[in-house]
């Protein structure tokens, strides 16, 4: 795809005034970086920072089964969050595997917005679509309509009170509603306080410009993975992919095999995790995605799935899935880095403690 057919958001103009450097992102034109990876990660995890992801998907279901026909789809409990709540769930198949993982956002009884993964919108769009003319409710693809900003860090309220943007009443982790003409979210994928905000493209770019007027850094893609991977939220196509299901990955905790009905809970209810979820930590080497996991005696057990070098901790670290059967009892694990063998340290924990509400 060259340079012209890639499609640009709302804010591809702003970006290339800013000079940041752009690559193709799932289709579209998107900033990396603007300064260094290094700067924009310590702006999220000390101050504030902004993100442009406006190539994220949004759907919109209303109607009187809009909360019932999403909870369907969905393996996460959606129908007993109450209103003003966001939800985080995987989308299966009736197989059980991973079509992409989303969130939901319960604004009103009767109306619900799906947030997908830009490189998914199209494969999500076509698998829920066809189920929707069973219930009583209409679902549109209004992602074409929608920029997004994602407004993160410690001093994410200040900004937002001086703006004006923030319910007297505040709003709790996870929590979603429509605040004058825009969708607020308290949820991010950096670990850090913020706030996603959905608004026309009109809206969202004067928005942009009065949170660059207040000194809020503007943030590239490449810092974005960095700090969600110090916090150890998946990916999907790395964490998460076409072949494996929820349990593979980490998150039985989204899977709720008590509720009635939804898309691959019969699947769901027999399948055994063939991987398993591992965080490892590197002195001084750089994981990357595709490299070898091995035990102690030698033999390959896994494979990164998501690796960089942390600003925030000074290490190395990755996400890999490794075959259950195999996840060494020792829990020493190595990773091969060209002709190297690198010692790995195991841990159960984020690799970093975010401060999230």
């Amino acid at each position: 795809m060259t340079n012209a057919e890639l499609l640009k958001t709302s804010l591809h103009a702003s970006h290339l005034e800013l000079k940041a450097k752009m690559s193709p992102f799932a289709g579209y034109d998107m900033p990396v970086q603007y300064t260094s990876v290094k700067e924009e990660v310590l702006s999220v995890r000390q101050n504030v920072g902004v993100f442009d992801v406006s190539h994220m998907g949004e759907f919109f279901v209303r109607g009187t089964d809009a909360v019932k026909f999403v909870d369907e789809m969905i393996t996460n409990d959606f129908a007993s969050a109450p209103v003003g709540k966001a939800v985080y769930s995987p989308l299966c198949r009736d197989n059980g595997t991973v079509i992409d993982d989303l969130i939901a956002y319960k604004l009103a009884a009767d109306e619900v917005l799906i947030c997908v993964n830009a490189s998914n919108i199209a494969k999500d769009w076509n698998w829920i679509s066809q189920f929707a003319p069973q219930y009583n409710c209409k679902l549109t693809n209004e992602s074409d309509d929608f920029s997004l900003l994602a407004l993160q860090g410690p001093k994410t309220v200040e900004i937002m009170q001086k703006l004006e943007l923030l319910p007297k009443h505040d709003l709790e982790y996870y929590a979603a509603l429509r605040f004058g003409n825009f969708i607020l979210a308290r949820t991010g994928y950096t670990g850090e306080d913020g706030f996603e905000i959905f608004g026309s493209h009109k809206e969202i770019k004067n928005l942009w410009t009065k949170l660059l007027e207040l000194g809020v850094a503007p943030c590239g893609l490449a810092a974005r993975d960095v700090l969600r991977l110090e916090v150890c939220y998946p990916l999907y196509g790395h964490e998460l992919n076409d072949e494996i299901t929820p349990l593979d990955a980490g998150l039985k905790w989204t899977v709720k095999l008590q509720k009635p009905k939804f898309k691959g809970q019969a699947a769901l209810v027999e399948a055994q995790p063939k991987f398993r979820l591992a965080k490892l930590m590197l002195e001084k080497a750089i994981p990357r995605e595709g490299y070898a996991v091995l035990d102690s005696s030698g033999q390959t057990i896994g494979s990164v799935t998501s690796g960089t070098m942390s600003v925030s901790i000074n290490k190395g670290i990755a996400l890999a899935l490794i075959q259950k059967d195999q996840w060494p009892k020792d829990e020493k694990f190595f990773i091969q880095i060209r002709q190297n063998l690198w010692p790995a340290e195991y841990t159960s924990k984020a690799f970093y403690q975010g401060a999230h509400k």
